[in-house]
């Protein structure tokens, strides 16, 4: 900002410059100056009803609110005259004779702002205080701490959008309550945590923090150099939450979704006594200091009693089964010593080679490890193994949306951040729910909603957006493809096309064009069971934005269809020109916290390390160079094809990293089958998971809180995570243990560390080409594709052109297909899965956290009540789920938000695992499993074995 343009205003005698928009308080605090406030906190919305930030004005008769106040030339203000220190005196006495001291945190900003104004004690009577309250596994309520500044209030219902906390009652009885004066455990609390954060006083406090301020007896004194305690973020006036806690932060990244928040984790102790004791966001790019309830709680599981600590191998004749009792491995494992049970991993995998040939062997990487261990992977595989069968979860999350977008618009990455709905004027999102898989995106896309931006969901579930949604389309499961033409078709009807850019920068119009016009919605209303009326008027909002972005999930990818639908979502983009610029584009949310990075990083049977196809001779030749050795010429198979492989007997053996394919695979009974009969199977994980128990050895690895690595988010962000706690027992890093093996196979690696990783990877990758190590080490935080150093990075891409051989999008003509298995007289209900708020994945890491669990502890569906009356069963009973492939019993629950006819269910539970029931049944592009569709009966509940709940 030009020095011009600055306010320049007077502050006790100081002249002070402001930027056009901040408020008093906000330019004396970036100028250092300290201004009592309680209310305010950086990145809320100033409310002013506290009144301790009080400053006398020349020229007005009353004091001002510096927090809501802007300043202007020339203005003379002053913070500590005589009158404005008494009134800020009187508020904060006043406050401290309500908040008892056994009630308040040790290090709170009331404590800090009354010792800086020396308010000792206060001279008024206390206040009658409510109960603390522990109902909710993961905030303790103590209102007695309560000053009413309502920061609770706007971090729950402006920030969050989750509307639970508000004011209720008149004058000295108005209190802060949880929706109906409820308890906090029994409200519709989502458990974000951002209300905890914002708290000044501890009256909201992560349980866990207040456990340990009980147990440690932390005194009170405010902390020396103060950090901003609601929005993390660091300022000059507000309390240390660390010195007097006693805890220390320690920056680092979420383990979960796509989102890639920025977190400080809080910990206790040092060495093999550290411990993590409540976890803050931090000012991320992604996040701007928002977390979910995985993120804010979900911290627990690196030091659960179910960690593995030592390398184990299999006891001779023990049968390879899901029965384990996680606790106890030994059962039928022994411990073995790292180089006994590295030489027995690489000796089995070298000997199904020698036998059988290289294609014998398939590995499957983790989007849960960082880009480094991704790409030593898929490099282990391909240059250790001599197969390209290599591949991890992104074939079971977005394989179709990536298939689609290679094809149409020559990447498979997302085209804007989430954070562009900011500037967006028309957001679609569809087979999505990001209020429970991605809640910090689903905040921001709340947020656009409350501004006045179009928020347009389409889904078969009533999911948590469809509350702030413009419009709502809930059509039949199996009618998305329809659908997608109809809007297509309006638009093209319609003359709503930007035929200029379908002239300069996209070729197979006319084709799309025909197919899509043979779907008006009229026609197709009684398929899709959207209203002609409705169809129209999504499409027209989308085609004239002017801003328009699209958001989709695995609702749209995970069909035999999924890549027919995604070619829709790019057509619909590319024949209105809403591609390209802020606030419009193609974006697949993404699922595990780096399966952007891992796709990047190679872990893909088909192609090289940035999108590079295996098949093409002269990308071959780059990395046979790079890596000093030949490589194979044919592409391998994808995870179904793997499981199918090794079940007929052509995959002998597998090393599987990070992954759990016996929980998270379709038709579990084939998928275990297939892995247990495996002449040689390497585990490398945290737990004695599902697919573990069928291993030949188990090597313990690290968990992301243990380790230093970069990891790429849903927006192309690439990331630093470092360690938090030390590495448990024997446990060793994920890349040192993938280098260890290969070094077995006779590949002569010798890096020093993920930094050495990266470098070559950088060579490997031109979209990370201009990002170095020093730069993340700086700036924590930089976007891909950067191409050299001293170039940009690109938020936003193809704004001039696309990256194909012609520079040009493509259109592809689709048809509607029906789903591979379709309902029935003996399977008449639609079986959809997916996953909850509370848990991600298979569950290994969040079923271990214990909050998340307390929330979350035991299996459901969800069931339309008309559904379960038919049976004469009410919310609450138990019911069996029975497909053509398998059997659960597990309770439903009674909800509208699924149509009848379906049933939905989570697939994180093992003792009722949901992809016991799926069915295997591949979209012929993407080579991804139909997860969202298959038929099932329900009934009431009858016998049936499960596996044990994992403590």
């Amino acid at each position: 900002m030009n020095a011009a343009d600055l306010i320049r205003f007077e502050l006790d005698g100081r002249e002070i410059p402001a930027v056009p928009g901040e408020s008093i308080l906000q330019a004396a605090q970036r100028a250092g100056v300290d201004i009592p406030h309680l209310c305010y906190t950086e990145g809320m919305r100033a409310d002013g009803n506290c009144r301790a930030c009080v400053v006398e004005i020349d020229g007005e008769r009353v004091l001002a609110p510096s927090c809501c106040r802007a300043p202007k030339p020339g203005m003379k203000v002053k913070a500590e005259s005589e009158r404005a220190r008494a009134s800020q005196r009187m508020v904060l006495e006043l406050v401290r004779a309500d908040v008892p001291s056994d009630a308040e945190k040790p290090d709170s900003e009331l404590a800090h702002w009354c010792d800086e104004l020396g308010i000792a004690k206060s001279r008024f009577a206390p206040r009658d205080n409510p109960a603390p309250d522990r109902s909710h596994p993961g905030i303790a309520v103590n209102l007695a701490a309560c000053i009413q500044c309502t920061r609770c209030v706007r971090a729950c219902r402006e920030e969050q959008v989750n509307d639970v906390i508000g004011l209720a009652r008149r004058g000295a009885d108005t209190a802060i309550v949880f929706d109906f004066a409820d308890p906090m455990g029994t409200s519709t609390c989502v458990g974000c945590g951002e209300c905890v954060q914002a708290c000044p006083t501890g009256a909201l406090l992560p349980a866990a923090l207040a456990d340990f301020y009980a147990a440690e007896a932390v005194p009170g004194e405010t902390a020396g150099t103060p950090v901003e305690v609601g929005r993390g973020a660091a300022t000059e006036s507000e309390p240390s939450p660390v010195a007097a806690s006693g805890l220390r932060p320690i920056e680092s990244l979420c383990p979960y979704c796509g989102v890639g928040c920025q977190v400080a984790y809080q910990v206790a102790g040092d060495g093999a006594a550290a411990k993590i004791i409540h976890v803050e966001g931090r000012d991320g790019p992604a996040n701007a200091g928002r977390l979910c309830v995985k993120g804010r709680y979900g911290f627990g599981y690196p030091q659960h009693r179910h960690r593995l600590t030592k390398p184990l191998i299999r006891k001779p004749g023990i049968p390879k089964a899901v029965d384990l009792d996680p606790s106890n491995p030994l059962a039928a494992f022994r411990e073995a010593t790292w180089d006994e049970a590295l030489d027995f991993a690489a000796a089995g995998l070298a000997r199904v080679k020698a036998q059988h040939g290289p294609h014998a062997l398939a590995g499957f990487g983790s989007a849960k490890g960082s880009n480094e261990e991704a790409y030593l992977f898929q490099k282990l595989v391909r240059a250790g193994f001599g197969t390209h069968n290599v591949d991890h979860c992104t074939r079971l999350c977005h394989a179709s949306s990536v298939a689609a977008l290679l094809e149409g618009i020559g990447s498979g990455a997302v085209s804007n951040p989430v954070r562009d709905v900011e500037v967006a004027d028309v957001i679609v999102v569809i087979g999505a729910n990001p209020a429970s898989n991605h809640p910090v995106a689903a905040a921001f896309m709340k947020n656009a909603a409350e501004r006045g931006a179009k928020l347009v969901l389409m889904d078969p579930r009533a999911t948590p957006l469809a509350r702030h949604a413009y419009r709502f389309l809930q059509f039949r499961p199996d009618a998305d493809v329809t659908l997608l033409l109809s809007l297509a078709c309006v638009i093209i009807e319609e003359g709503l096309t930007d035929d200029a850019f379908i002239a300069a920068r996209t070729s197979g119009f006319d084709a799309f064009r025909d197919a899509a016009l043979a779907f008006p919605p009229e026609r197709v209303e009684a398929i899709t069971g959207i209203p002609a009326a409705t169809a129209r008027e999504v499409a027209r909002l989308y085609a004239k934005g002017p801003n328009s972005m699209i958001f989709w999930g695995m609702g749209v990818s995970q069909h035999v269809h999924g890549t027919d639908n995604s070619r829709c979502l790019i057509a619909l983009a590319l024949m209105t020109g809403q591609i390209g610029r802020r606030g419009t584009g193609l974006h697949p949310l993404r699922g595990q916290n780096n399966v952007q990075g891992a796709s990047d990083a190679g872990l893909i049977p088909m192609m090289f390390p940035d999108y590079q196809h295996v098949a093409d001779p002269t990308v071959r030749a780059k990395f046979e160079a790079l890596w000093g050795t030949k490589l194979a010429d044919k592409p391998g198979l994808t995870v179904v094809e793997i499981m199918d492989a090794a079940l007929a007997g052509d995959i002998r053996g597998m090393f599987i990293e990070g992954e759990n394919p016996a929980m998270s695979d379709p038709d579990l009974a084939h998928a275990r089958a297939a892995l247990g009969g495996l002449e040689h199977l390497v585990v490398q994980d945290l737990f004695l998971t599902e697919t573990a128990m069928l291993a030949d050895v188990i090597l313990p690895a690290s968990s992301l809180m243990e380790k230093t690595g970069s990891f790429t988010n849903t927006d192309r962000l690439v990331q630093l995570s470092q360690p938090v706690l030390p590495l448990p027992g024997d446990a060793r890093p994920d890349w040192w243990i993938i280098q260890q093996v290969a070094q077995r196979l006779g590949l002569t690696w010798n890096y020093a560390g993920p930094h050495e990783i990266f470098d070559e990877l950088r060579r490997a990758l031109p979209s990370y080409a201009g990002i170095t190590w020093a730069q993340l080490q700086a700036e924590r935080a930089v976007v891909a594709p950067k191409f050299t150093e001293d170039g940009p990075s690109y938020p936003v891409l193809f704004e001039d052109r696309f990256p194909t051989p012609d520079g040009r999008a493509r259109f592809v003509a689709v048809a509607p297909l029906p789903a591979a298995e379709l309902p029935d007289a003996d399977y008449p209900l639609v079986l959809i899965t997916g996953r909850v708020l509370e848990h991600w994945h298979t569950g290994s890491m969040t079923r271990r956290a214990d909050v998340l669990d307390a929330l979350e502890p035991l299996p459901w569906c969800s069931v339309h009540p008309d559904d379960l009356a038919a049976l004469g069963l009410v919310s609450g009973a138990r019911v069996r789920l029975e497909t053509r492939r398998g059997a659960i019993a597990l309770e439903a629950r009674a909800d509208t938000v699924v149509q009848r006819g379906s049933v939905f269910m989570p697939f994180c539970y093992v003792e009722a695992a949901a992809n016991l029931l799926t069915q295997p049944a591949l979209d012929p592009f993407g080579k991804i499993p139909e997860f969202k569709f298959c038929a099932v009966r329900l009934g009431v509940e009858a016998p049936i074995e499960v596996a044990p709940t994992p403590a």
